[in-house]
């Protein structure tokens, strides 16, 4: 499945019943410097919109939701080492989090890869 996106610039890979979850290229060129991210524990139960990580940076500290309803299944363990990956591959191997997909339907509320970037143009 291609990713969809929110309008708080988290984006949403699922494969079968597992989604991965991270931030937009957008949102880390936005923050700056990662410096600090802290993942959640795996067996964390989350609501959609439930704030669910932190990513910290030189300029401020943002709170990561989660985009759909499930369990959390794992955290990326790297980035308590090297932060800055959500940097350099914020849509790839700067991934913060995977999780079960308790909802499929809440996908469906998501933006996919257009109107993300309509949301994009909508804020400059």
């Amino acid at each position: 499945m291609s990713m969809k996106f929110t309008k708080d610039h988290e984006w949403i890979s699922v494969e079968g019943d597992t989604a991965t979850i991270g931030i937009t290229n957008y949102a880390q060129e936005q923050l700056g410097d990662v410096v600090f991210v802290e993942i959640p524990d795996a067996g964390k139960q989350v609501d959609q919109g439930d704030d669910t990580a932190v990513v910290e940076s030189v300029k401020a500290a943002s709170e990561i939701f989660a985009p759909i309803s499930g369990e959390v299944t794992e955290g990326n363990a790297v980035l308590e080492d090297a932060p800055a990956i959500i940097n350099s591959d914020a849509e790839g191997d700067g991934w913060i989090f995977k999780m079960t997909v308790s909802d499929a339907s809440q996908l469906d509320e998501l933006m996919d890869a257009d109107a993300y970037k309509s949301h994009l143009a909508e804020l400059e």
